[in-house]
């Protein structure tokens, strides 16, 4: 079987695609590799990636039609899992057309060609941010998620009313995963997990927005994954018991579903660092700020959905996955 993986440099397609071959799919991985953050990162990714026979790369951004049209009439993929977007919350604010260009044209770029090709199951990413300012704890895929507070989640929300559009003309099972703070070894160096090991060992000040007070969902990477796999592995059909009268925004009476992927639970940030620094054996020097413009303060997933239709459990608790972060962390950057 055949499955083109955009993003597959990225972190959680690096993950992804590693899995997929390790379970004997034929993986086509496409990533522009472009410098959001540390090209070096991304490369040492693809190094492990080009170790399988399995696997075949295209440098390419998804925007791109024309190279895009070639590599899926070239492979004839059977399944697709769109990883690519430009990420980010707080960039953003900074540089919002990049996400219009690589979020909203390269996503309909690559659901368009799944469409053209009958693919069997188009599974894509979404994130938590959707929720935006909804204050209903746990969030839950039936909770009204149009109110976004910045242009990330905009697209992001956006991206599933697309795959529900063409999931109803054109019966494509489309199947979106609302992610949960994704963290973990190969990760991305914006991410607040990586900055704070970095300037701990650096001896540096770490940002601390909102004094510390927030909360998260934190989702180990191997969790994560775990759960795009069964998402693959069980494409999207009509619901039947599906009513108009009371509709569910996360199912259809198309080929379509949203997913939480959460741990399930909430870690204050401040109980984070102080799980980093006990791994790092040092105390961390902090700058006390209020909260950022586009921040949300509370995260926390309600994820029975995915457990009871695709058997999903998550196994890696905070602790542990910090502890296997900073073990990689230590590695990758030889430090002792």
């Amino acid at each position: 079987m055949k499955i083109i993986v955009t993003g597959s440099c990225g972190f959680i397609g690096f993950h992804v695609t590693k899995k997929l071959l390790d379970l004997n799919y034929n993986v086509i991985g496409l990533d522009n590799i472009n410098n959001y953050y540390d090209i070096k990162l991304k490369k040492d990714r693809l190094k492990i990636l080009k170790t399988y026979k399995k696997f075949f790369f295209h440098k390419i951004s998804i925007e791109q039609i024309t190279p895009l049209k070639k590599i899926f009439k070239k492979y004839k993929p059977e399944i697709v899992v769109n990883l690519a977007a430009q990420a980010g919350v707080r960039y953003s604010i900074l540089k919002p057309f990049s996400y219009i260009k690589s979020n909203l044209v390269g996503f309909f770029n690559v659901l368009s060609l799944s469409k053209d090709h009958k693919i069997k199951n188009f599974v894509y990413a979404s994130s938590s941010s959707v929720y935006g300012a909804n204050r209903n704890y746990p969030f839950v895929e039936k909770d009204v998620a149009d109110h976004p507070i910045q242009l990330y989640a905009a697209t992001k929300r956006s991206n599933e009313i697309m795959a529900h559009s063409y999931s109803a003309l054109y019966n494509l099972p489309t199947t979106g995963l609302r992610f949960f703070t994704a963290y973990g070894p190969w990760g991305r160096p914006d991410q607040a997990l990586f900055i704070f090991t970095k300037n701990i060992l650096k001896n540096k000040k770490i940002n601390l927005f909102n004094r510390g007070n927030h909360s998260r969902d934190f989702t180990y990477i191997s969790d994560i994954v775990d759960g795009i796999i069964l998402a693959v592995k069980n494409p999207a059909k009509k619901n039947k018991k599906w009513n108009p009268r009371k509709p569910d925004p996360s199912s259809s009476i198309y080929p379509f579903k949203i997913y939480n992927i959460g741990s399930n639970k909430r870690t204050n940030l401040i109980k984070y660092l102080k799980l980093l620094e006990k791994f790092l054996e040092r105390k961390a020097r902090i700058n006390y700020l209020p909260l950022q413009k586009g921040d949300v303060v509370d995260v926390f997933s309600k994820t029975d959905n995915i457990k009871k239709e695709l058997k999903f459990k998550p196994k890696v608790d905070v602790e542990e996955g910090v502890k296997n972060f900073v073990k990689w962390f230590k590695y990758y950057y030889k430090l002792k």
